[in-house]
């Protein structure tokens, strides 16, 4: 049987008898394979003014004029997006950026098009100003997280900046296997690269120190990081202090960053920068990931999520850009500025 035809038929079987759940048997348990995805998803906030944050501008009355017919159809392009990236079975993890907080996730995942796969949130308000934190949905039949903690980022050289939390999450998948997640959403640029340096610099000394961590108390842990790192991969916070490589090979204890084949080509992106296209958006894995002996990433590949919908023509830069929610106060409609990023993590039958 075709392979998308077949999908299609378990698909329709599993809301038949009863959803995600023989689906999960079908394709998570049996198979041993999920995949995992990254979606920066261009400030989703709700309508209301939360008056411990900077989000005036995302209210009927604000600058963006933010209403809750855009608020509706933001999120049913962000259910649409997620379940292309699934391919008919959701991603049983997926990391997210650039949301106001726990309402949102909760009406995100009951959306009609997510609602029969039982996500469980696991989020908290970080420090950041504007208030938009980092997320991780989980199918907990699939992966069980057994602990999580915020590793909060502080910048000596000033003590009143704040910014985002990076979420670190411990847990089984396929009722075996121990993976280690970070999820990440690093300073900005707002202000210049060579400005906003340091502050990508402290954070990747914070999530280092971490990951290092488990490198000396495990003989070889499963890491997998991601996150909109607002930095390539062969810029300092990346490349020289999280010591993030592209030198893939077996039994080491580094870190390795799936992105380096797509940005090297350079004709690719997760965003776009006048005509340029960027790769912020990235995933990292410990080398124990990339031995085919255990749970290992699937071709040793990450993939950008590019589907024809997620973009726009670009008319003054040619060729496309992504098709993004708003380009300063203008309403485009879009989904965001952003393009996820996923992998296929597979473990031997």
């Amino acid at each position: 049987m075709h392979s998308f035809v077949k999908e299609l038929f378990i698909f329709a079987l599993s809301l038949i008898i009863g959803g995600h759940g023989f689906y999960a048997e079908a394709y998570g348990q049996e198979g041993k394979s999920i995949r995992f995805a990254f979606y920066n998803i261009e400030n989703l906030f709700d309508i209301e003014d939360d008056s411990l944050t900077r989000d005036d501008e995302f209210t009927p009355g604000g600058e963006k004029t933010w209403t809750y017919s855009r608020y509706n159809k933001k999120l049913d392009q962000l259910a649409k997006t997620l379940t292309g990236i699934g391919e008919w079975q959701l991603p049983a993890i997926v990391g997210l950026c650039e949301i106001e907080n726990r309402n949102v996730l909760m009406d995100l995942t009951r959306h009609r098009l997510l609602s029969d796969y039982g996500y469980h949130i696991i989020h908290r308000n970080s420090p950041d100003r504007r208030g938009i934190d980092v997320a991780l949905l989980v199918q907990t039949d699939i992966f069980e997280p057994i602990s999580h903690r915020w590793l909060e980022v502080k910048f000596p050289f000033d003590t009143a900046l704040t910014t985002r939390e990076i979420l670190y999450v411990k847990g089984f998948l396929f009722n075996s296997d121990t993976l280690h997640i970070f999820i990440n959403h690093w300073p900005s640029r707002w202000g210049g690269k060579e400005y906003t340096q340091a502050k990508r610099i402290q954070a990747a000394r914070v999530l280092k120190h971490c990951t290092d961590s488990l490198f000396n108390a495990l003989s070889d842990p499963s890491i997998l990081i991601a996150g909109d790192f607002n930095d390539t991969p062969l810029d300092s916070s990346l490349y020289k202090i999280l010591n993030a490589r592209d030198e893939i090979s077996k039994g080491t204890k580094g870190l390795f960053n799936l992105m380096f084949p797509i940005y090297s080509a350079g004709s690719s992106g997760t965003l776009k920068y006048r005509a340029n296209w960027e790769v912020y958006d990235q995933i990292i894995v410990s080398g124990a990931l990339l031995d085919s002996k255990g749970l290992n990433v699937d071709g040793r590949k990450a993939y950008i999520f590019k589907q024809d919908y997620l973009l726009i023509e670009d008319k003054k830069y040619m060729g496309y850009k992504p098709f993004r929610t708003y380009s300063g106060p203008s309403y485009k409609g879009g989904f965001s500025d952003h393009l996820p990023v996923y992998i296929d993590l597979v473990h031997p039958r």
